[in-house]
């Protein structure tokens, strides 16, 4: 069974920083990408950003996030982090973890986190 177990989420001043975790097990994820979406009230789900699970595996970021954010993964712990700096309030939101397939893994299953609010007050 897949779980996407995330943690860190909470609430935070504007300018402030927090660092969100998520734990991947129940299968071989090589052939994916693991990010961050997230859904802020009132709003569709957005993407955040994703790392791929393989070695050397590329980033990408939403571009209101570039240059704050940083994904990052430890294939050890399979654990994957999103490190967020100079939030502000419209960074509020649910944040999920999830595991996409990657063209490598066609007809793959997406998975997802139960998320982890994230507040940033003014």
């Amino acid at each position: 069974q897949v779980q996407l177990v995330e943690s860190g989420g909470g609430l935070v001043q504007a300018g402030g920083s927090l660092r969100l975790s998520c734990v991947a097990s129940g299968r071989n994820f090589t052939n994916y990408q693991l990010g961050w979406f997230r859904r802020a009230p009132g709003k569709e789900r957005e993407f955040v950003a994703g790392i791929r699970w393989r070695a050397g595996g590329s980033k990408n970021y939403a571009d209101d996030v570039k240059g704050r954010f940083t994904i990052s993964r430890d294939n050890n712990k399979n654990t994957v982090y999103l490190q967020m700096s100079s939030l502000k309030p419209e960074d509020t939101a649910v944040y999920y973890c999830t595991a996409r397939p990657t063209i490598l893994e066609l007809g793959g299953e997406t998975y997802w986190g139960q998320g982890t609010q994230v507040t940033v007050s003014s």
